[in-house]
């Protein structure tokens, strides 16, 4: 099991390579970065676990080195979001970082799983597979944007509002949509945990715009340091985990991820119908196996304000994989 991380020097990077340096089911782990990934890889060599570690720079083929027989491969390359920068900023920069280490997974390892971080991800990710469609190596089934840090948010704060932070890690909140903003809707209605009935419209709302916005929170304490590196490390890692563990034959494994619906097609195609809009991807409860994406579950029972959300986020969604696209198709200067 082989696992690769582009973009492994960098505030998401190094901690991501830690924790799944950690993980004992990866044999292999490739590091990659324009700067100081062999210093990272050294370091972590030392942690007594399975994995071997290599650190790559871009001279001497050092990509192609970094993910030949690469059996899973994270993204978190890029520059991070700064105070008063949207993550729509941040795509004039990132988006030609991640269409370059996108060429190099469809020449080298197409057959790989691709897990994409880098914001913003409703965009990346159809930049992976307009990159991959043109190389001919497309398989949607293999390609997923990482939401879990969403997720994450709202396990951890719907048990702050119950009290309880021992809960976290048994609170499971679905959240779809996608992974910005508005576009970000978790289903409170679907918690695992009730929410108390104490409380109002005014904390519900304020609740879901803290889950949508957690990212805003983080970038304003750090005072221009960075942005959410640390707990986007931990819940790429968490996403990670769970592919290795499906691609190794466990069943069952349902997680929110950004994926594109032709993955599953009488899912996806179902949950356009739920939607009432002809989207190419969406962040849904998805059923992971040994090939990728299993099923694409739909949206389920939803109240009509968390529907309200939904609608609001499409359009913006929709516009975001749009861009995507068009970045690709346009002629390289």
């Amino acid at each position: 099991m082989k696992a690769v991380v582009l973009g492994a020097a960098g505030g998401i990077g190094q901690p991501l390579s830690l924790l799944l340096k950690a993980n004992h089911a990866v044999t292999e782990l490739a590091l990659y970065d324009i700067v100081n990934s062999p210093g990272v890889a050294v370091d972590l060599s030392h942690i007594a676990t399975p994995a071997k570690v290599e650190g790559f720079l871009p001279p001497d083929d050092g990509l192609k080195k970094a993910l030949t027989g690469a059996s899973v491969v994270v993204i978190p390359a890029g520059i991070p979001r700064k105070p008063g920068m949207t993550r729509d900023d941040l795509f004039k920069i990132n988006a030609g970082i991640v269409r370059d280490l996108a060429t190099g997974i469809a020449t080298t390892a197409p057959k790989a799983f691709v897990l994409v971080i880098s914001n913003p991800v409703n965009s990346t990710v159809p930049i992976v597979a307009e990159v991959f469609k043109k190389h001919g190596v497309f398989d949607p089934k293999r390609l997923f944007g990482v939401t879990t840090l969403d997720v994450v948010r709202a396990s951890t704060f719907v048990s702050e509002i119950l009290g309880d932070r021992s809960l976290s890690p048994s609170v499971s909140v679905p959240v779809v949509g996608g992974h910005s903003g508005v576009t970000i809707v978790p289903l409170l209605s679907q918690s695992s945990h009730s929410l108390p009935a104490s409380l109002d419209a005014t904390a519900l709302d304020g609740l879901i715009n803290r889950i949508q916005f957690g990212g805003d929170e983080v970038v304003k304490a750090k005072d221009g340091a960075g942005s959410a590196t640390l707990s986007m490390a931990y819940a790429g890692a968490e996403f990670a985990g769970k592919v290795i563990r499906a691609i190794k034959g466990e069943k069952g494994i349902i997680t929110p991820t950004f994926v594109n619906l032709t993955s599953d097609k009488t899912g996806g195609d179902a949950l356009k119908k739920e939607l009432g809009k002809d989207l190419e991807y969406f962040s849904a409860r998805v059923e992971l196996g040994v090939d990728g994406v299993t099923k694409i579950h739909g949206l389920g029972k939803i109240t009509p304000a968390e529907n309200v959300l939904v609608q609001a986020a499409l359009p913006e969604l929709s516009a975001n994989i749009e861009k995507g696209v068009a970045f690709v198709e346009v002629p390289k200067l």
